[in-house]
């Protein structure tokens, strides 16, 4: 039996909500601009955050978005979430993020991926630097910078890329 992407967000979701979290699959098919695509999710979780009531709640996306390469650094779709949802989210609390393929692999480096954390723009020189950063396609960089590389080495699996976002009540 070959695992699917929406098993593997299953399995997340019973994972989050054995940690105590509520957890909700939003899709299975993300797809579009990375960049654009990981704003959404964290629009969605900032508009979910007005309405917790003191729980913890646990958005999952799963699929596979694209980079539209224009500058010249590196990085892979899911670094490129990462460092976008980076910028969204810096001027919040309550929320991080986790974009990452599950074959341990984004782009052409080493990492499978990267987080969004609330402090993760300041480590990256602020908000104009983190933009120029997104602006060049340089997200492995960035988030180097900011100590949010997620790095597994292969996973010998893959389902397509998965996005987890915790959000807490403020």
């Amino acid at each position: 039996m070959c695992a699917t992407n929406r098993q593997a967000l299953q399995a997340a979701a019973v994972e989050a909500a054995r940690l105590g979290y509520e957890a909700e699959i939003l899709t299975d098919c993300l797809s579009g601009e990375a960049r654009k695509m990981a704003v959404e999710l964290c629009n969605t979780a900032l508009e979910r955050q007005k309405t917790l009531a003191g729980n913890k709640l646990c958005l999952l996306a799963g699929g596979e978005t694209t980079v539209t390469i224009k500058g010249d650094g590196k990085g892979g779709r899911n670094q490129e979430m990462a460092l976008a949802a980076n910028i969204c989210l810096a001027q919040t609390r309550g929320i991080c993020a986790l974009f990452a393929g599950t074959d341990g692999s984004d782009g052409p480096t080493d990492a499978a991926g990267g987080f969004a954390f609330a402090h993760g723009v300041e480590k990256m020189g602020g908000l104009t630097n983190a933009g120029n950063f997104l602006d060049e396609n340089n997200s492995n960089k960035a988030l180097a910078l900011a100590g949010e590389l997620l790095v597994t080495g292969p996973t010998r699996t893959n389902v397509m890329d998965m996005a987890i976002l915790l959000v807490e009540a403020l």
